[in-house]
């Protein structure tokens, strides 16, 4: 009987763990995805990795989200048959490592208004999440870190919780 139900905690995690250690990033935070705005600056420092999902917020129809590829990146074009994004609450799941590039198509907001993001995607933070240092933890750079080790840490106390109560 103990052995089903260690079977079935076991499953469980390995179904959710993922879920748990993804991040969601608002692209821009409190800004959201607009003109004006450093959207490298706001990059810089972040650690992205497979699972996680960034989430661009933007009034419906004053923008939209297209992943590019790096030239498109540069010049602020969008290969003919791109589909934009335009809901104003898109959410782009980072499902492989690599370099992403995003840009808004509207008018020149990606020219003129330096509407683009380039992020680099590691692989699965589950096997290779860096460990955040005390002397870190003020920076917001550093907060997304945190919370992927905040919530492998109530996992693995939720894990113990459970063996506990088949042992018992």
């Amino acid at each position: 009987m103990a052995s089903s139900n260690l079977y079935i905690i076991l499953v469980t995690l390995a179904i959710f763990a993922p879920s748990v250690l993804a991040t969601d990033y608002v692209v821009g935070d409190d800004k959201g995805w607009t003109i004006n705005f450093d959207y490298q600056a706001w990059a810089q420092g972040k650690s992205f990795y497979v699972g996680d999902n960034l989430v661009f917020n933007y009034p419906k129809g004053a923008h939209t989200v297209l992943k590019v590829n790096g030239t498109g990146f540069q010049q602020c074009a969008a290969p003919l048959d791109s589909v934009p994004l335009t809901s104003g609450k898109d959410v782009i799941n980072l499902a492989t490592p690599g370099r992403k590039w995003y840009i808004c198509g509207l008018g020149q907001h990606c020219e003129l208004g330096n509407q683009k993001l380039l992020i680099t995607v590691l692989p699965s933070s589950s096997s290779s999440a860096p460990s955040p240092s005390p002397s870190s933890w003020p920076s917001k750079a550093s907060a997304a870190t945190i919370t992927v080790g905040t919530r492998f840490a109530l996992m693995m106390l939720l894990t113990i919780g459970f063996l506990g109560m088949l042992v018992a």
